[in-house]
């Protein structure tokens, strides 16, 4: 049906669905104080460390970092897409989901194109078996050393040589020779006249999303002719900077997962499922982008990416180090296999064996590692000049890593290794490359002047943490007259969840969540939703309050101060000075709250 499901349908179906009956029917959960918990069902774990609150309708586990609403958990645990997790939830609720009438879809319907690329797929994997060429195609996967089984469990197929064989084969009518167009799998002529097949005398590898659709494909040359490897380009359902080939085979082959490999090639995932290492995926053609690693850091703790261990080897795994910090928190680990000189992943695995590669794999390069030995290589730290560029090398990396105890502990490492104390190196992090000060995230401010409850959290974090937790408390505080004014980051985003509470007093954190998951923010909220009060803390809203009432008086000070040094060197206008002497009586007030 066409239009977008009301926002407030959403609220309201939120606030009907008990988070904890979703988890329990699929996860057993027991009850521990004020919430339930269980072991992790997105990464193996012994010790429970998952836990979900009746109250905030919220999920976490305190091991791999996963966090999120009913919808989040039905999307990560059973593969579904927003829509169809809304439908779950209002068919358990007995409700019919609303769509807004006149509005039209964010995109056109892509359920053609999915149809399409499974025929095309089914075909492939046909031409395997019947085309008359089809005994070259066998005997390369079987020199390859793969067995039917796994040549099957990827669905591995054969495009025949020939230029036109795809449209043929399928019977294509002109919309389905249009789509084939739009999915790349067939090119149009220079001359305009008639189009010709992609892929042609190759073996194919169909690459499925997260809930195994077929989305495009892989092919490689049976000889040594180039290109080696072609892949489908961009498409209304294909982006490779968001995709990986063979994650949904991990997920399914390993319920469990709890590293992952990242490799290079489709031989290599495919040789080393061979070998019954079920927990590779391979980048299309790409680095390894935000989008790959945040997909992975939600499948598993541990990724480990595999690279050639000579100099570009180490130089792509470098690029795929600074890729991975802004997503590393606690929880989070990432290492580095660097192989030997000539082998790759295939090769090494048919060479040692499975135990042998295996061990390899746990005893790769830890990131933290490997972060300073690259450094430290280029530099004689022995010496004071080599030890400050050091600090300059590290500093706008390490600025790039969540506030976490890992980036805690990546400080103190490079104070130990600079002879200088962590403090000085905090202070340098602030400072972007440019000399400049960086953007902040929404989240993050810097430490207020008056000691805050949450320590080192800046009162902005603090306010947002407190509605999250019982967004309620927005009915009970007063929000100061010039607080729109305030400069600090993160203020634009607290008065937007105030007004919206204050708009509808019934939304719970889940409904509230969700009215940001589109956005930039909604990240740091849903991390922001993790914090919960110690069980005897009983003035929230006293807290809010005051946590409010500091930024005001943060920007009282910051603006006094910027006064100051401004009539130190010109002289103030008169709409100036009369700001300046009201500053001082507001900041004068505000110290006797």
């Amino acid at each position: 049906m066409a239009g977008r499901i009301p926002q407030s349908f959403i609220d309201e179906l939120l606030n009907r669905t008990d988070i904890v009956e979703v988890i329990e029917s699929r996860v057993p959960l027991k009850k521990a104080g004020r919430e339930y918990k269980a072991c992790c069902p997105f990464h193996g774990e012994k010790t429970p460390s998952f836990t979900v609150s009746q109250v905030k309708q919220f999920y976490h586990c305190f091991g791999c970092g996963e966090h999120g609403t009913a919808i989040t958990f039905l999307m990560d645990y059973e593969h579904m897409e927003f829509v169809e997790a809304i439908e779950e939830l209002a068919r358990r609720a007995g409700l019919e989901v609303p769509r807004e009438a006149g509005v039209e879809p964010h995109a056109p319907s892509t359920l053609p194109h999915y149809a399409l690329l499974e025929r095309v797929s089914e075909y492939y994997q046909a031409q395997v078996r019947e085309h008359p060429q089809a005994s070259r195609a066998v005997a390369y996967l079987k020199n390859r050393g793969l067995s039917g089984d796994v040549a099957t469990r990827f669905h591995i197929g054969f495009a025949p040589p020939g230029w036109e064989n795809l449209a043929a084969a399928l019977g294509a009518d002109n919309k389905e020779q249009q789509l084939l167009l739009e999915l790349g799998l067939t090119i149009s002529r220079d001359d305009g006249n008639g189009a010709y097949d992609r892929f042609r005398d190759r073996i194919q590898f169909p690459i499925h999303d997260r809930r195994g659709r077929t989305i495009g494909f892989g092919g490689r040359v049976l000889d040594d002719s180039t290109p080696k490897y072609l892949n489908s380009p961009e498409s209304p359902v294909f982006h490779k900077g968001k995709e990986l080939y063979g994650l949904f085979e991990a997920r399914k082959a390993v319920r469990h997962l709890e590293r992952i490999l990242v490799v290079e090639g489709y031989m290599d995932v495919v040789a080393l499922a061979q070998f019954d290492i079920n927990y590779t995926v391979a980048t299309l053609g790409t680095a390894t982008t935000h989008e790959h690693l945040e997909q992975l850091f939600r499948a598993v703790p541990e990724v480990v990416f595999c690279f050639d261990g000579d100099r570009a080897g180490r130089e792509a795994a470098w690029r795929a180090l600074v890729n991975t910090l802004p997503v590393l928190r606690d929880g989070r680990e990432a290492r580095f296999l660097f192989l030997p000189d000539g082998e790759d992943p295939d090769s090494l695995v048919r060479k040692i064996g499975r135990e042998a590669f295996e061990k390899s794999i746990e005893t790769a390069t830890h990131l933290s590692d490997f972060f300073f030995e690259r450094l430290a290589s280029q530099l004689d730290i022995s010496s004071i000049d080599g030890r400050a560029r050091l600090v300059t090398l590290a500093k706008p990396l390490l600025s790039s890593l969540p506030d976490s105890m890992f980036r805690q502990l990546m400080v103190e490492r490079l104070a130990e290794l600079a002879h200088t104390s962590t403090a000085r190196i905090d202070d340098r992090l602030d400072t972007a490359q440019d000399g400049r000060s960086p953007e902040p995230s929404p989240m993050v401010t810097a430490k207020p002047r008056a000691a805050q409850r949450s320590g080192h959290k800046s009162p902005v974090r603090q306010a947002i943490e407190l509605l999250l937790y019982q967004p309620s408390l927005a009915a009970e505080i007063t929000l100061p007259a010039h607080i729109s004014q305030c400069s600090q980051p993160g203020v634009p985003l607290l008065i937007e969840i105030i007004e919206l509470i204050k708009k509808q007093p019934e939304l719970n954190t889940a409904a509230l969540l969700e009215h940001w998951r589109e956005n930039e923010e909604g990240r740091y909220l849903t991390r922001l939703a993790c914090w919960a009060p110690p069980v005897d803390d009983l003035e929230l809203a006293a807290d809010l309050q005051g946590n409010i009432n500091e930024i005001e008086r943060q920007h009282i000070e910051n603006r006094i101060d910027y006064l100051d040094s401004e009539q130190k060197l010109r002289a103030l206008s008169s709409a100036e000075k009369q700001e300046y002497g009201a500053l001082l009586l507001q900041s004068h007030a505000a110290r006797q709250r």
